[in-house]
């Protein structure tokens, strides 16, 4: 769910809090960028990467901001629940105070500003210490509607979550599976399939798609229904998953295969070319293809809703920004080195939406093992993310729809929504397999919303929660670099200035057809 305070877990090093972060940043969107690239031509590519790379900093240092301030209002708030309790049992020991003063002291600790917290020397009370979750502090920034809004947002960002992964599996198995002579050696050779060519007999490619997309559901569908903490087959599933591969990149603990993944396309792009085999010739700029880059950028760097389970756990945060920030800078210059390989590499229209099946040809690579490893990839990576995705977003249906006191009734809670979280994204999976598009529409409206609007909303909230609460004259240890309001404004206009951009180009397009 996005949320509530949670365990903050083993605690690690920054440095070990570098690789998690970079595995966590580095995940499904990566796969897509190299052809995102490639439609948009390299400089407008490269420009337009290192901008978003430098926004999503941003709006990360502005989520630490914010999960620092939420740590001292709950320090706080159980300071004055301690004190309160004990002038109670001042109180039941026989102090005859009358109820109108202690009322009045109470009013009067809730509503003063909390300076002598710091000049008791309490230098701690901004440190990190407890996992709060974006919802959390929504719930504790925000009022009724910007915490509606906000499970909106998150609800639409994994329904597009779960659409790309319910697709790329069952699109993975097909190019992979679906026999042209030996298909195998013809994926990448830049034969262009048609959907309604021919897979297995009279079986076309797009029936085997949606034969896949049929089973991946009727096999993963099912742990929806269930709680996931609770589902020993889900826990027995994933454990197996992660012999034959580790998860997604999208897990930070456990996805150092995926980034070597993404090292040996790297390699073998790089031999290609020194071998004198390079087939592309990229323009420099295509701004029709600026809609989708802008979608596959903002997916891939898409971390802030994940950083309260990151940053929290990390054992010294003095030097937090700084440990952010080189991880930006690596992780700039590893897509600009996997999509600059790869549309040197491959000529533009053979770049495929799922880059891993660029090396599922013998041209390419003539060991069949690191063929169907490539292949198969995203089949290992996806597979097992997918059933814990489809629980927090049931979960967040659950949690907006919740009143106070109130409980579901049973076909509501166990019908009801599993149903109206796995239902939407399959269907649209059914429709449509164009990974590219379904990654750009998911980053360019739900990601724009968590990446840009409720980190830049949340840090405007926690500062004058912060002063009102704590008193002008504190300082929050991990204040955001871009404290100035100009930065939250700036952020503001251009998430905003993105979707209607984005509509735009969208209704544009659909007006030429």
């Amino acid at each position: 769910m996005a949320g509530g305070i949670t365990d903050t877990g083993e605690l690690y090093s920054p440095y070990v809090g570098l690789v998690y972060m970079f595995n966590l940043i580095v995940g499904t969107g990566a796969l897509t960028m190299p052809k995102a690239f490639a439609t948009a031509g390299w400089l407008v590519s490269l420009v337009l990467l290192m901008f978003l790379g430098f926004m999503s900093y941003m709006t990360t240092t502005f989520v630490v901001e914010a999960m620092a301030a939420a740590n001292a209002q709950l320090r706080w708030k159980r300071m004055e629940k301690r004190k309160e309790d004990d002038e109670d049992e001042d109180s039941s020991s026989g102090v005859s105070d009358s109820d109108v003063l202690l009322q009045d002291g109470y009013e009067r600790a809730e509503t003063r500003p909390i300076l002598s917290v710091q000049r008791r020397g309490s230098p701690n009370i901004f440190e990190i210490t407890e996992r709060v979750e974006m919802g959390q502090m929504a719930s504790m920034f925000f009022n009724k509607v910007g915490v509606n809004l906000f499970y909106f947002c998150i609800i639409i960002y994994l329904y597009g979550d779960l659409a790309i992964y319910a697709a790329a599996v069952p699109v993975s198995l097909m190019q992979v599976t679906c026999a042209t002579g030996n298909h195998s050696c013809s994926v990448g050779d830049g034969t262009k399939y048609n959907d309604t060519d021919k897979c297995w007999g009279p079986i076309r490619r797009i029936d085997a798609y949606r034969l896949y997309l049929a089973a991946f559901t009727l096999l993963l569908g099912p742990f929806t229904f269930f709680n996931v903490q609770k589902t020993k087959y889900l826990q027995i599933m994933t454990s197996l998953m992660r012999w034959i591969v580790p998860l997604s990149s999208k897990d930070a603990a456990a996805s150092h295969l995926a980034c070597r993944s993404f090292i040996l396309m790297i390699i073998l792009a790089l031999i290609r070319i020194s071998r004198g085999q390079a087939e592309g010739h990229p323009s420099m700029a295509q701004l029709s293809g600026i809609r989708n880059l802008f979608g596959v950028c903002v997916y891939s760097f898409m971390c802030q809703h994940s950083l309260p389970s990151l940053i929290t756990p990390i054992s010294k945060k003095k030097h937090v920004n700084k440990l952010v920030l080189l991880d930006y800078i690596l992780i700039l210059a590893f897509y600009s080195l996997l999509s600059f390989t790869a549309i040197y590499c491959f000529r533009n229209d053979t770049l495929m939406d799922m880059y891993t099946l660029n090396f599922t040809n013998c041209e390419i690579i003539n060991v069949a093992f690191i063929r169907y490893f490539l292949g198969l990839f995203p089949v290992f990576t996806i597979s097992t993310n997918f059933p814990i995705i489809a629980v927090t977003l049931r979960n967040n249906w659950k949690t907006l729809f919740h009143r106070e006191g109130g409980t579901y009734p049973w076909v509501v809670d166990r019908i009801v929504f599993p149903a109206i979280t796995l239902i939407p994204p399959v269907l649209v999976a059914f429709c449509t397999h164009d990974l590219e598009s379904l990654v750009g529409i998911t980053g360019a409206y739900a990601g724009n919303g968590i990446q840009y609007l409720i980190p830049a909303f949340l840090a405007y909230c926690s500062r004058k929660d912060t002063q009102l609460v704590f008193g002008s004259g504190t300082v929050n240890k991990h204040l955001s670099p871009f404290r100035h309001t100009f930065w939250i404004v700036f952020v503001l206009i251009w998430g905003f200035s993105c979707f209607v951009f984005v509509t735009a180009n969208i209704v544009l397009s659909e007006s030429k057809l």
